[in-house]
């Protein structure tokens, strides 16, 4: 049977209408043009039916109760007398009520599907379109195709675009073109720019939706008049003038952040006055007395500039003492009685940074309190209480969200970003860290000096070698290691055994909790995504009698290492965000849920569709490992990802191990990683606004 049953869901009888055909390789096959869901008739039919995970508060166990109840009225009385289900034993009016609102849901989601069926949409998809838009979905989709890629999860432009020519929408509507310009806009913003040239802007939208260059650019200027883009002259990368178009957030954002960073940094006030006329000679006595270790003179420096400059940046690579650095200016803040607060942009950097200085430390997200929409609790006219703001990972920082955080800060608080300016950038758009470095009026120290114990480590040593151009020590390391093997497949394979057997066998570590697989890429032989379907047949196999959830190509199983792939702000306590890890721990046999510990210790529930949200981390690809460490690091290199391998790649994937790195691949591949400089500098004006 070939064909799309949008909607058609698990444990559903189902009449089909098309025809049969003959394929010359899989033989003789039915090609369904359309169906229709028809209702079970027997008992066994009921029951497998309403046990399949469809309706929400009803599995297995409740679905043979209430058939044993009702019988062939089963669905009758769900349908027409619904609150007759408390008759049933165990069933209480909370579950009924549940049963009755996931029935009339299914209901209303069948006519959108059915209308849906023919332009394509997942199920998935179509679900999420149901619950933004409700009965106004079909209108939506009819008459305004392109507001799906903005309001919806998971839909982007080109999906938007083929419900719009199915829908009738024709190829040069200017309604399809300035959804085109303003989807060449997100794209750059994905691949982290703040804006894009508007000559580049006209010419890569033009090539994105096949139209003339000449409509793109009327509907461009029809944009910027409706204020749906903003257009500025910048200075650009030559010193020429060049024609800046921002999408409107990211603009606003750049603008408010160098006016928060500007303010903070010129205002009278000041939060660490004991600071100002202080005795730096007794203060640094106190200090080694405390913690029993001198500063290094640049150390002392970082100390001295973050406890009298408004705003400040802390930079340098593994080994320079930078989080000892942070220790001690937290140290010579409290003796003092300030408020000092410390934050990282992920759970696993903060974590390590409380373990770092013995002092509590939060996400950006849970200090700001962040709420669906991207509004915070705290901002300019709630600012937070703090004399001390201390961001490590700040390499990390995306416009948007530092300029949340800037925007909170009070009046004559102090800010000091800590970060490694030559790993890789943010995920999202931006380059707040380097923008900052460049920027004559913020003040910097950079960290050079790397300490005697530090040097010893083959991964530090090595890690600055690699930074600096020069390829890694090999001989001789007992903790960094290189596997030579030139086939793909084969580099997969011995990833996985060395992951999950010989690091084990020879140092002892638990290879789900303290070995982390981190490759370039995402797809392809030895990419996150095959990676994670290997390590997982190892470490968690398919067992006869044991539960499975499926979410389209994916399994997940008890013990399953997982992550967060997008921010839910209505899950958990505080919400959870992107990029936090946790372990598959119950998937309950009556409910089609699963159950997520993190490793912020919290544990959440998922429903079935809500697994997408989720994705296997036995192997992650190296930008969706920025702000954590593991004790050891599998780094997989291969020709096959040949545009992937840059310096400051490998650099960070290198710097995220604890104790042990072991390369897996070509050498090769290993020499080009080593020699590549990455893309230039993204398209940011931060730098700019702050001169």
């Amino acid at each position: 049977m070939v064909g799309a049953l949008l909607g058609a869901q698990p444990g559903e009888s189902l009449r089909l209408s098309g025809r049969w055909s003959s394929h010359p390789q899989y033989g003789r096959q039915f090609e369904v043009d359309s169906y229709t869901t028809v209702l079970p008739a027997t008992i066994q039919g009921i029951q497998r039916y309403l046990g399949s995970g469809l309706v929400k508060g009803i599995g297995p166990v409740f679905a043979e109760r209430i058939v044993a109840h009702f019988g062939l009225d089963t669905l009758q009385v769900i349908e027409e007398e619904p609150s007759r289900l408390v008759e049933v034993p165990g069933l209480g009016p909370k579950r009924t009520a549940k049963i009755t609102a996931a029935w009339e849901e299914q209901k209303a989601i069948k006519e959108v599907m059915v209308f849906l069926q023919g332009v394509g949409v997942s199920t998935s998809l179509a679900v999420r379109i149901f619950k933004q838009y409700g009965d106004a979905s079909i209108g939506v989709v009819t008459k305004e195709p392109y507001r799906l890629a903005a309001d919806v999860w998971g839909i982007g432009f080109k999906t938007a675009d083929t419900i719009a020519q199915a829908v009738g929408i024709p190829h040069d509507s200017p309604q399809r073109v300035m959804a085109g310009l303003q989807y060449t806009l997100s794209e750059a913003t994905d691949s982290g720019h703040c804006y894009l040239p508007a000559a580049q802007l006209v010419a890569d939208a033009t090539r994105i939706l096949d139209v003339p260059g000449d409509l793109v650019t009327r509907c461009l200027d029809e944009l910027a008049a409706d204020e749906g883009v903003v257009r500025e002259t910048l200075p650009g990368p030559d010193g020429e003038p060049v024609q800046a178009v921002y999408l409107v957030p990211f603009h606003r954002a750049e603008q408010s952040l160098a006016g928060s960073l500007l303010r903070l940094l010129n205002d009278r006030a000041d939060r660490l006055p004991h600071f100002a006329g202080v005795d730096w000679g007794k203060a640094l006595a106190w200090l080694k007395a405390r913690t029993g270790a001198d500063l290094a003179p640049e150390q002392e420096q970082a100390v001295r500039l973050a406890l009298t400059s408004k705003v400040a940046v802390l930079t340098g690579g593994p080994g320079c003492g930078k989080s000892f650095t942070v220790r001690s200016i937290v140290e010579l803040a409290t003796a003092k009685k300030a408020k000092v607060t410390l934050v990282a942009p992920t759970g696993r950097a903060a974590k390590r940074l409380a373990e770092l200085t013995g002092h509590p430390a939060a996400t950006v997200h849970r200090l700001l309190q962040l709420r669906p929409g991207g509004d915070a609790s705290y901002d300019r006219d709630n600012p937070l209480d703090v004399d001390l703001l201390v961001v490590d990972e700040a390499s990390m920082l995306d416009l948007i969200l530092a300029n949340k955080l800037v925007k909170a800060i009070p009046p004559g608080a102090h800010l000091l970003l800590v970060g490694d300016v030559d790993q890789l950038p943010s995920v999202g758009a931006g380059e707040v860290l380097r923008d900052l470095l460049t920027a004559p009026a913020i003040p910097r120290v950079r960290l050079t000096q790397i300490f005697r114990q530090a040097a010893q480590s083959g991964v530090v040593t090595n890690a600055h070698r690699i930074n600096a151009g020069r390829p890694p020590l090999l001989e001789g390391m007992s903790d960094f290691f290189l596997f030579a093997c030139d086939d793909t497949d084969a580099t997969a394979a011995l990833t996985v055994d060395i992951a999950c057997t010989r690091i084990t066998a020879r140092f002892g570590l638990d290879p789900r909790r303290d070995v982390q697989v981190l490759t370039p890429m995402h797809r392809g032989p030895a990419g996150a995504g095959t990676l994670n379907t290997l390590l997982q047949q190892r470490l968690t196999p398919q067992r006869e009698g044991q539960p499975e959830r499926r979410m389209g190509g994916r399994v997940f199983r008890i013990g399953d290492k997982v992550t967060q792939i997008r921010n839910n702000y209505d899950k958990g306590q505080a919400g959870i965000f992107n990029g936090t890890l946790g372990i598959v721990t119950a998937l309950p046999p009556d409910e089609q849920t699963l159950t997520v510990r993190t490793d912020e210790d919290e544990s959440i529930d998922y429903d079935f569709d809500q697994l997408d949200e989720l994705a296997h981390a036995y192997a992650m690809t190296i930008h969706r490992s920025q702000g954590s460490e593991y004790p050891a690091v599998v780094i997989p290199l291969t020709t096959s990802a040949w545009m992937m391998l840059q310096r400051n790649l490998l650099y960070t994937a290198v710097t995220r191990a604890k104790n042990l790195v072991v390369l897996v691949g070509s050498r090769r591949a290993l020499a080009a990683a080593v020699r590549t400089v990455g893309a230039g500098r993204r398209h940011t004006a931060l730098d700019h606004r702050l001169s």
